[in-house]
């Protein structure tokens, strides 16, 4: 059986970003299927007493933060934008992400994150998100009127109390089928090599 992991992930984080650029081919190098799971980092960082990011909380967090996104996007050769403001509101875009099919969801998810950090844009315009569902070749409108539902809502708020029980605190995190979490952009290959059984 192939080994899998799930990938969760908040379209507002800039290291869940990173990661959505990488994961990909890392998993296909070791033959390992991904399971793309968005929640909202939000929901978990008020039960822990934030009112937004550490990053925006602690001054020098935040800059060594953006200072290493530089890195990495010079790493990645991708630019790099700073989003007004920072966190971005991801509801919307979350939702969306659980009413498009599994297939659809990671072209999707890397459409938005690019816009929101190479382009600078709002990824809570519908607009954006118009763009993002389009560049999945998925019919736009079916998404538009499946994020609005009770359904899909209701989705969203199980996966990031699923998140929230299985003990994520930040994004991304991979957890293995094992139950074993790894946590942050610089984990992927760790995380990925752990769920092939290479301890």
């Amino acid at each position: 059986m192939q080994p899998s992991v799930d990938f969760w992930y908040e379209l507002a984080s800039t290291y869940s970003f990173l990661a959505a650029e990488r994961i990909e081919a890392l998993a296909e190098e070791r033959g390992v299927a991904v399971r793309w799971r968005p929640f909202l980092l939000g929901v978990i960082f008020k039960a822990q007493g934030y009112d937004t990011t550490p990053f925006n909380i602690i001054e020098a967090k935040g800059r060594y933060m953006w200072r290493d996104m530089e890195r990495w996007c010079d790493r990645l050769g991708v630019p790099l934008a700073r989003p007004e403001p920072f966190p971005q509101n991801s509801l919307l875009a979350a939702r969306t992400a659980l009413a498009l099919p599994d297939d659809a969801r990671p072209e999707f998810s890397k459409a938005i994150f690019r816009a929101e950090f190479c382009e600078g844009r709002s990824i809570s315009d519908p607009a954006v998100i118009a763009d993002a569902v389009r560049q999945t070749g998925f019919e736009l409108e079916t998404a538009v009127a499946a994020a609005q539902t009770d359904l899909v809502k209701h989705a969203l708020r199980k996966e990031t109390d699923e998140a929230q029980r299985l003990g994520v605190f930040g994004a991304p995190t991979i957890v293995t089928p094992d139950g074993e979490l790894f946590w942050g952009n610089d984990r992927l290959e760790e995380a990925l090599d752990w769920a092939r059984g290479r301890k």
